[in-house]
């Protein structure tokens, strides 16, 4: 997460780093690892194990069901997991050692970078007052990194270092969330919400039947029904919560926009990377819809989409040329 900034009185709060004690937030996130493992092995032992497992030998209409149920969370496991470590173990995108915009030949030595490169003593510019314009995309410079930053990247200071789009730093998946895994992170909200709905659902009357205590419904053992209850409330608590994340991210993939972002575009009406909410989807799952619910990129979109690389964004001024193509 970027530093905030800020003056004197109020603004001294706000550039009080959150992220100051980042070797303890790393830790939190391993922890945060385990414990979304030990929910799901949870998860897994009520549903499966306690519950619709045994079911589906018992013949008849409630056999039938447990099957559909069991395959519905099973199949939205898989897909939860793969796309929980694909958040994990995908590197949101970072800027290569001595990464520089690219120059316009045309312009060459009356570019600030070649002057930069040079050295414009008389002139008295230096890399910081020239970068700091913030209407020029081109010309960013990270003063933590010491160097160059691509549009749309960010300083992470849990990470300590730039990363491309970045979005926020997610203690729950221990991983920066930019370019090149946000499209996995936007997927394991789905899958979640609908995993935890499934199991919701699918544990209701067992939670009704704890409180009205009906031996006609109730057969399980008092523990099975403790770790019912447990997994019930946490899993609720879950689907009411991501869904709150997942409206929100749905809302900022459709205006092309990031966490980060989303304040610098209200400041700005007309957001330079707005092109349309069908452009904006394929900026971060692709063009190929085979692929839009599974966390991958098809090898056509990786080749063709410079967005999905996080280093190359098209904006307004060009939304008529890209229409054409």
């Amino acid at each position: 997460m970027q530093k905030s900034g800020g003056g004197g009185g109020g603004g001294g709060l706000m550039a009080w780093n959150v992220f100051k004690f980042c070797t303890a937030l790393r830790a939190l996130g391993s922890i945060m690892m385990v414990l979304v493992i030990g929910i799901i092995g949870v998860t897994y032992y009520v549903v499966v194990i306690a519950d619709y497992g045994p079911a589906v030998f018992h013949g008849g209409l409630d056999a039938f069901t447990s099957f559909i149920v069991l395959l519905l969370f099973h199949y939205l496991l898989v897909m939860l997991l793969w796309s929980y470590f694909a958040t994990v173990l995908t590197d949101p995108g970072g800027v290569p050692p001595n990464w520089r915009p690219s120059i316009d030949e045309e312009r060459g030595e009356a570019d600030p970078l070649m002057r930069i490169e040079h050295g414009d003593a008389n002139s008295g510019l230096n890399q910081f007052t020239i970068l700091g314009k913030p209407d020029d995309q081109r010309m960013r410079f990270c003063r933590k990194c010491n160097q160059f930053k691509p549009p749309r990247c960010h300083h992470c200071s849990v990470c300590g270092r730039c990363i491309l789009k970045m979005d926020h730093h997610c203690v729950w998946v221990v991983n920066c969330v930019g370019a090149l895994n946000y499209k996995y992170f936007l997927l394991f909200l789905f899958y979640t919400f609908l995993e935890t709905t499934l199991v919701t659902l699918s544990l209701l009357r067992l939670f009704v039947a704890f409180f009205t205590d009906s031996d006609a419904e109730v057969t399980e053992t008092p523990g099975i029904l403790v770790a019912t209850f447990i997994t019930f409330v946490l899993n609720l608590s879950f689907a009411l919560s991501v869904v709150g994340f997942l409206i929100m991210h749905i809302s900022l993939v459709l205006a092309n926009t990031s966490t980060i972002e989303a304040y610098e575009k209200r400041t700005d009406p007309k957001w330079r990377y707005d092109l349309g909410r069908k452009k904006n989807f394929e900026q971060v799952f692709g063009i190929d819809k085979r692929y839009w619910l599974i966390p991958a990129y098809s090898e056509d979109d990786l080749k063709c989409m410079p967005a999905l690389k996080g280093f190359e964004y098209p904006t307004r001024p060009n939304l008529d040329e890209l229409q054409q193509l």
